[in-house]
Formats: C-alpha cells, structure tokens, sequence
C-alpha cells in the first residue's frame, strides 16, 4: 500500500512539474529550463543525500554502468515532456506519456529485462493497454469536436 502512495504523489509530482516546466520555458526558453530544473533538482537532491545516505556518492560498485545514464533520459523527460505541454496541452501530453510508460514498463516487466522477475503475458494486460489508448483517442475526438465548434463560431462572428 505504501508503494501505491509513493507511485501516486509521484504521478502528481510529474504532471504538476510539467506543467510548471512548460509556463516557465515560454519566457526562458527550453533548453534553459531543462538546465533549471536538473540543476535545482541537484541542489535540493544533495543536502537530503549526505543526511539520509551512509554511503559516498560515487561510489557505484556493483552497479551496471549502463544504468548510470539514466540521467541523460532525465534531461529528455523534462525537454520533450515539457514540449509536448507547450503544443498540444498537459492532458493529452502527459496522457501519451503515461501510456508510453505503461507499454514500455509491460515490455520490461514481461520480458524480464534488465535484471526483473519476468511475468506471464495475458490478455487482461493487453485489454488495459488497449482501454487506456483508447481513452486518449475518444479525449482526443472530443477535444477536436470543441476546436472545431469553435472555429465555427468564430467564422460566423468574423
């Protein structure tokens, strides 16, 4: 239950961060948003490890080097997230995004990779992935219809 919590704040976290990310870098730019963001992650992210961690911060023995990169996919999260919220919105945006992480998440956790436990492929996990899309296409039809009444009304008042 803890666990459902953490992935839950989280989530909002994510969402709320992207859609600060996207108001600031309409008058900073994208690239130097980016850079804030992962630098005053750094600067907060320091003090609570030398309280919290009995353990040098580079000391990475036993740890697969590959995985080490995985902040340079930090720095695409904030870029293309916070891009995809400037041109098409934080719903639809953070709703691909999140059904990205689900089918890539279900590769992983299904095929075994990188080091996880694999498990059982079944067809009640395909028809979650499949709902999930399919809820973004109808809020995407539905957010196409309200565009499009609106370009009407526009056209009849201009």
């Amino acid at each position: 239950m803890f666990g459902i919590g953490l992935a839950i704040i989280a989530g909002i976290l994510i969402s709320l961060q992207n859609v600060f990310n996207a108001r600031v870098s309409e008058k900073t730019g994208p690239w130097a948003t980016t850079s804030l963001v992962l630098g005053l992650g750094l600067v907060c992210s320091l003090p609570v490890f030398y309280t919290m961690e009995d353990k040098s911060l580079l000391d990475f023995s036993g740890v697969n080097p590959v995985f080490l990169f995985s902040g340079v996919f930090g720095v695409g999260i904030v870029f293309f997230l916070m891009r995809g919220v400037t041109l098409i919105g934080p719903a639809y945006a953070i709703s691909i995004a999140l059904i990205s992480q689900i089918i890539i998440a279900f590769m992983v956790n299904t095929g075994g990779w990188f080091g996880f436990e694999p498990s059982s492929l079944s067809w009640e996990k395909l028809l979650g992935i499949g709902l999930l899309i399919g809820g973004v296409l109808v809020y995407k039809l539905e957010k196409q219809n309200e565009e499009q009444i609106e370009e009407e009304r526009e056209s009849i008042g201009a």
